[in-house]
């Protein structure tokens, strides 16, 4: 799961970083609204962590003129200002959900999953198929309920593709759940973690769609 992380305060914005990416995120943090801009213009996220303080063109500008663009990327607003008329504003300028702060870091990863849940438009917390279940709470997956130990990235691989049941995901959109910005990447690492989750879960459990991508296995 890829985040976009706006919060111009240092301390906060490396400590939320940190936390997110020990939870297998990936995380492209920056730091003011126009940077948020280019950021969303120009990659998909899963969700949005967006500080209204923000300095120049502040978080409730960057939300608005977002939406006014099309930008569907479910928002979480983060800020200090907490007021009723404040919340009002932001969810009416098209927030999906507000925390202010302090705040704890548990509950605020827990509305991240709430959030990218309903953009699936998935109902239920865990996800499965075909006897494989993963729960995005716990990071804990089983098969026909034996748990299955998986790396980080071969997490965020599987997550990914159970998050698009019915979709193909093409190599770079699955390059773009495992890596923020700055880091390397190998040039067949999606093969490379596919070819684990095929060992771990079963070789027919994922499937190749040759020239596109991949692709969960039928259903059972």
């Amino acid at each position: 799961m890829r985040i976009l992380l706006v919060e111009d305060d240092a301390l906060l914005g490396d400590g939320i970083r940190a936390g997110l990416e020990l939870a297998t995120y990936a995380v492209d943090w920056v730091r003011s609204g126009e940077q948020a801009l280019l950021a969303l213009a120009g990659h998909s996220y899963d969700a949005c962590i967006l500080d209204l303080g923000l300095p120049g063109k502040d978080g409730l500008a960057v939300l608005k003129e977002a939406r006014r663009g099309g930008d569907r990327t479910p928002v979480l607003v983060l800020t200090a200002r907490d007021t009723p008329e404040d919340k009002i504003g932001g969810l009416d300028a098209g927030a999906d959900d507000y925390l202010g702060k302090p705040f704890d870091l548990g509950e605020l990863q827990a509305r991240i999953r709430a959030l990218v849940r309903r953009a699936s438009g998935l109902a239920r917390p865990v996800l499965e198929h075909r006897g494989v279940t993963l729960d995005p709470a716990t990071k804990r997956v089983s098969c026909e309920e034996r748990e299955v130990l998986l790396s980080a990235r071969e997490y965020a691989v599987l997550y990914d593709l159970l998050s698009h049941p019915n979709h193909i995901r093409s190599r770079s959109q699955l390059e773009e759940s495992l890596y923020p910005w700055g880091d390397e990447r190998g040039s067949n690492t999606v093969e490379v973690y596919i070819h684990h989750l095929r060992k771990k879960l079963g070789a027919d459990f994922i499937r190749t769609v040759r020239g596109f991508g991949y692709q969960l296995g039928g259903g059972e």
